[in-house]
């Protein structure tokens, strides 16, 4: 990721080591190549990566209280988080969601929301989504 150019505001430095992290987790996932999973396959690991920094940040923030708001404001703008993720994780009903893609109609053959979303009480056996690979994100699961 390319450094901003305006420093960050205080308390960057204490979250730094594990954003390098997430950073150092995808550059691995882009260097592994495999030639025996699809190309959508290939690409459920950055989702997750993706997501366990954004849930990380949205944590910090929302939950234990940890960093400020400027802080926050940065990290969003600097694109550390997904923002509309994160504002999706507020409302009810979507405190689990794993993907945006997962929630959009036009991204599923049955233009419908993804199968990850649907409780797995109501699911005859385990389904993954083909997008990021979530095995089941409903919020009453």
């Amino acid at each position: 990721m390319a450094r901003p150019k305006r420093p960050p505001p205080e308390g960057f430095q204490n979250i730094e080591p594990t954003l390098l992290q997430f950073s150092e987790k995808l550059k691995e996932i882009e260097n592994t190549k495999s030639k025996t999973i699809s190309k959508k396959e290939a690409l459920w690991p950055i989702y997750q990566v993706h997501h366990q920094r954004s849930r990380y940040i949205y944590e910090l923030y929302y939950k234990r209280k940890m960093i400020s708001k400027e802080l926050l404001t940065w990290l969003l703008k600097n694109k550390y988080a997904d923002q509309n993720l994160i504002a999706k994780w507020r409302k009810k009903g979507y405190e689990k969601l794993c993907c945006l893609r997962c929630i959009q109609s036009d991204e599923n053959n049955q233009k419908n929301t993804c199968i990850c979303r649907v409780p797995k009480e109501q699911l005859d056996k385990e389904l993954r989504c083909v997008t990021c690979g979530c095995k089941g994100c409903a919020s009453g699961d």
